[in-house]
């Protein structure tokens, strides 16, 4: 007998594509029929490299005895990790243009198939510029006229970012948002930090000592104006990408420079307007760019008492290096949070080659991070268009979104890899579920487990091989049994 799926709000139609403007992308699977007497009780998500499944929901049954297959994986839930905070994309103002660009009912679609956790994905995580990023419109702070007092949101947040972000609160109002500064107000910079002249630049320069308490005041204004307009901002960053003087809008800053900011002006300004907004380090590579004394740049600053009591703990990104770093800076600071908060696909790993970038990516990025103790993952731009854009020169040029608009229409969307990758964690791993135990059967299998706090259990599971894998959950109380498709990622949810 088949009784009614226990996740009544997850049973949408997963995607309405051709709605929200999808790409075609050949024949669907047909969900495969249950075996008789048994019961429909897991959900289940599947990608395919070949797209032969993109993002389909199915179901999966329970079996009636345990089962002794060798391809069978357990869960440990006495084992337990992380608690997970979310999952998402930067909300860029290239993206909040694009998205803009669109007919409103088609945006509102695919908002909702992205960040809605009864109707799409579920998307729990957003990463915002504070001011420009090299994914603007123009290149603007909130303060460029010399003067704190000078402070206000621009055109980019005003027209486009914030009407973006209001949609998604809209949405899913448990939302959380990091914000991240590309560069301080130019007048704030100074060449280097002997000579102390003045560098009035987009592109490199340092934070005058001088300006600390001002630069710590900024951050405030700017929590405080997106509070005013119902953005409630999670987190903060000091700096983007802190070791690269390269970008279009850049500051130099190193572990020496972001340990005094903090201690002696960003924190106590943000404790002092009594915001428990977070403070994470870093915001950078893995390899620290190969600049020998900036390595562990993080642990250097926890090392300071006064700098690491305002500190959550330390953000990364991919562009170089290895992810094994983050188990290396774990391992030396436990009681510190780990986030993972960039990477982007372009021309230059063939981004839009789903055939390769699902795997690699849902290895490196998703489940890589993930079982390297990082409680976030946040790609790239949520939406470019299909001239990589609006980009500014500088920047990144090269990049694709984790979908792409096609600018003739703003409505046919191309959805990447960074768009399941996140979605196949989002989809079934929730704010506040803990990473828990594993163990069993590998061979081109990479997985994690996560316990829900609604009494769920989420799986999430990549098959790297040539093959399909008829793979065994069991939970310690019941166990299901699944195909999963050749180079593919599955998602599962059950209740325990």
């Amino acid at each position: 007998m088949i009784r009614k799926p226990i996740f009544p709000l997850l049973l949408f139609s997963f995607f309405c594509l051709n709605a929200c403007g999808g790409e075609s992308s050949g024949g669907k699977e047909k969900p495969v029929d249950p075996p008789i007497e048994t019961t429909d009780d897991v959900t289940v998500y599947v990608t395919t490299n070949d797209r032969s499944s993109d993002f389909i929901k199915k179901t999966a049954t329970f079996n009636k005895e345990t089962s002794m297959s060798p391809l069978t994986i357990t869960l440990d839930p006495e084992t337990r990790f992380q608690t997970m905070d979310g999952f998402g994309t930067a909300i860029t103002g290239s993206t909040c243009y694009n998205l803009l660009q669109m007919k409103e009912e088609d945006r509102i679609c695919f908002l909702k198939e992205t960040f809605s956790e009864t109707e799409g994905m579920g998307h729990s995580y957003i990463r915002v510029a504070i001011g420009c990023s090299d994914f603007s419109l123009s290149e603007y702070t909130c303060c460029d006229k010399p003067g704190i007092e000078n402070f206000s949101l621009q055109e980019e947040e005003n027209k486009y970012v914030i009407p973006v972000l209001n949609e998604i609160l809209a949405i899913n109002p448990n939302i959380k948002i990091l914000g991240s500064p590309w560069t301080c107000p130019p007048w704030m910079k100074v060449n280097n930090l002997t000579d102390l002249k003045p560098f009035e630049s987009w592109t490199s320069g340092q934070l005058n000592p001088a300006f600390y308490q001002d630069y710590a005041i900024y951050f405030v204004k700017w929590i405080l104006a997106m509070k005013a307009n119902n953005i409630p901002i999670y987190a903060i960053t000091p700096q983007n990408e802190p070791l690269n003087r390269g970008n279009s809008a850049s500051l130099y800053m190193t572990w020496q420079e972001q340990q005094t900011f903090i201690k002696d002006a960003l924190g106590p300004h943000i404790k002092e307007a009594g915001l428990n907004t977070k403070i994470y380090l870093f915001d950078h590579n893995y390899n620290y760019d190969n600049i020998t004394d900036q390595n562990d740049y993080p642990i250097r600053i926890y090392d300071d008492p006064e700098a690491s009591f305002f500190v959550a703990g330390a953000a990364y990104h991919n562009y170089r290096g290895n992810k094994d770093e983050l188990l290396d800076i774990y391992t030396k600071k436990p009681d510190k949070e780990l986030i993972f908060t960039e990477t982007s696909i372009g021309t230059w790993n063939d981004g839009k080659n789903l055939s390769t970038r699902l795997i690699e990516d849902m290895e490196e990025v998703s489940l890589g991070t993930v079982n390297n103790w990082c409680k976030a993952v946040i790609v790239w731009n949520l939406m470019l268009d299909s001239e990589r854009g609006p980009n500014r020169e500088g920047g990144c040029q090269t990049c694709y979104g984790a979908v792409d608009i096609d600018r003739s229409n703003y409505k046919t969307i191309t959805r990447n890899s960074h768009y399941y990758i996140i979605g196949h964690l989002s989809s079934v791993v929730k704010p506040g579920a803990t990473r828990i135990g594993t163990k069993g059967y590998s061979d081109g299998v990479i997985y994690s487990a996560f316990e829900n706090t609604d009494g769920t259990y989420a799986f999430v599971l990549l098959n790297k091989s040539e093959n399909t894998k008829k793979i065994v959950v069991n939970d310690g109380r019941q166990n299901f049994t699944y195909d999963t498709p050749a180079k593919s990622v599955v998602s599962f949810r059950w209740k325990k």
